[in-house]
């Protein structure tokens, strides 16, 4: 299932579901209370959910078209968005850094989430944000000291996360040897969706496309079988002493071709089979003319 957090014409969020391209239908017509997909697939199972849906007896009127509706990120209350660095070979070579011998995680707060169509805003005190698309891994169970093997048990599913930087304060950050979430953390930063897309519509994680475009040109192309670390080591490395809760998002790392984007441009994050993520750009004051 392709699951979304929406609003219609200016009112509270739905949970909907795709049923046909780009035609939305709000959950609460089949009988499902609540809009968080988190919690809705835990109480329910994501076979119970796919099943009333099948069987509805849909009315057109409970329809929406996706391009008439606001999109909210798909999870609305993690408790954490963790985030991992240099994890494909070529990004850390463009930016000159050995390649870990073990995942090297970040967090972003969820104070930065925002969904799919919505405005990045570049804070004033930068001058330079640069887009990195990743696969994100959304959590669905409380979990701790998770084996590999054991990854597909607390996988709820998977979005588009676009981790978002302001890349002249962190390379000042690094230079100065100091920790760089501030350069990550921002308001708007951790742009995330259009869908929560349900485990069992993803075969393998290891196997998707990643493509990111601004103003149509694209910019960064890989697959997640460049990763460095799986997904499967990625949760069994993070969850090692810390609690990983229903909804935490784990945003997998983003391959090379990083770069700037500009005041008033739209970026667009594509992972294969999960959905595409529109951000449109707003700098908070002039970029300098550095020519």
């Amino acid at each position: 299932m392709y699951l979304a957090r929406v609003r219609s014409a200016g009112g509270p969020p739905l949970l909907a579901a795709t049923v046909e391209p780009n035609l939305l239908l709000p959950l609460h017509w089949l009988g499902v209370n609540g809009d968080d997909p988190v919690t809705v697939l835990g109480a329910l199972g994501a076979a119970e959910l796919a099943s009333r849906i099948r069987a509805a007896d849909v009315a057109p009127h409970w329809l929406l078209p996706a391009d008439e509706v606001t999109f909210e990120p798909p999870v609305p209350r993690p408790q954490k968005i963790v985030c991992v660095a240099l994890n494909y070979v070529a990004h850390a070579e463009e930016g000159q850094q050995a390649v870990p011998e073990e995942p090297v995680i970040f967090f972003k707060p969820p104070s930065s989430l925002i969904g799919h169509g919505q405005t990045v805003r570049c804070p004033a005190r930068s001058q330079r944000l640069d887009y990195e698309v990743e696969l994100a891994v959304v959590i669905g169970k409380t979990c701790r000291d998770v084996a590999a093997a054991d990854w597909r048990e607390v996988v709820l599913g998977y979005s588009v996360l676009n981790d978002v930087t302001a890349r002249d304060m962190q390379l000042v950050a690094i230079e100065k040897n100091q920790p760089w979430d501030h350069s990550k953390g921002f308001d708007t930063f951790a742009p995330c969706g259009p869908y929560l897309v349900t485990a069992d519509e993803v075969d393998d994680p290891g196997q998707l496309d990643l493509t990111l475009t601004v103003e149509g040109e694209v910019r960064q192309q890989s697959n997640t079988r460049n990763m460095v670390f799986s997904v499967p080591k990625l949760i069994e490395v993070i969850s090692a002493g810390i609690t990983l809760e229903p909804g935490d998002i784990i945003a997998t790392g983003t391959p090379s071709g990083i770069g700037p984007v500009g005041d008033g441009e739209v970026m667009v994050a594509t992972v294969s089979g999960i959905g595409s993520l529109r951000s449109p750009v707003q700098y908070e004051r002039k970029l300098v003319d550095v020519a």
